[in-house]
């Protein structure tokens, strides 16, 4: 399967789930209702008498949240500008920076409220998360831009980091019972379907030679300078 195929089935099962999830809720499908009341209870119940676990979770959620990655990624994008590298730039300014106008749309479209139990306070409505969406964006983002900057040896174990990230994340939000588990599966089917829009809108690296954008001015050749 070639890499434009592989995207576009993901893109169709990422679109089935986001579309399941939200039906589901609003519809009050049972088996939803279930699976998101037997996780968050399970969570809730461990969580009660143990203030440090809420606590490390808390922090893990806000250290390396959507806020300070977007802050982060945003020196990123006027370090591109500065190298010269426009395309590299606006992909991310468009992918990560405004992935969160996208989580607020699709907040404000689902009208879900936070789970009655939650145990921190988190701010806006539920559905979806916008930790689970914006992570899966960044993470994959700056994978894509950066990853074949990296020596052969730390692609593997960047890659998985990522993933790690973004999965730790996502439990994390029910852990702390601000999200229920079908917010986060949304919010990753979401996340990757804005950042295959993105990728496929505005992509980084030339389909050519898969290197980035040249600068703004064109490379000139002079006289006798190609080669015979």
């Amino acid at each position: 399967m070639t890499r434009h195929r592989l995207t576009l089935a993901l893109s169709v099962a990422a679109a089935a789930v986001y579309l399941l999830m939200w039906v589901g809720f609003a519809a009050d499908w049972s088996w939803l209702r279930v699976a998101d009341d037997w996780a968050l209870r399970h969570c809730y119940d461990f969580a009660v008498g143990r203030p440090g676990w809420v606590t490390g979770w808390d922090v893990f959620c806000t250290v390396l949240g959507t806020v300070v990655l977007r802050g982060l990624v945003a020196v990123l994008i006027i370090v591109e500008f500065v190298r010269r590298r426009a395309r590299v730039a606006t992909f991310l300014l468009l992918s990560v920076e405004l992935s969160a106008a996208v989580t607020e749309l699709a907040k404000w479209l689902a009208g879900r409220a936070r789970p009655d139990t939650a145990l921190v306070y988190a701010h806006g409505l539920s559905f979806p998360s916008g930790h689970a969406l914006g992570l899966l964006v960044i993470v994959a983002a700056l994978l894509t831009v950066y990853l074949r900057d990296l020596p052969a040896g730390w692609r593997a174990p960047a890659l998985w980091a990522g993933v790690a990230l973004v999965v730790a994340t996502g439990v994390g939000r029910v852990v702390l019972n601000v999200h229920h588990p079908s917010d986060v599966l949304a919010g990753w089917a979401l996340g990757y379907l804005y950042f295959a829009f993105c990728r496929w809108v505005c992509p980084p690296f030339s389909v050519a030679d898969g290197t980035p954008a040249a600068p703004d001015t064109a490379r000139r050749t002079t006289p006798g300078s190609a080669a015979g």
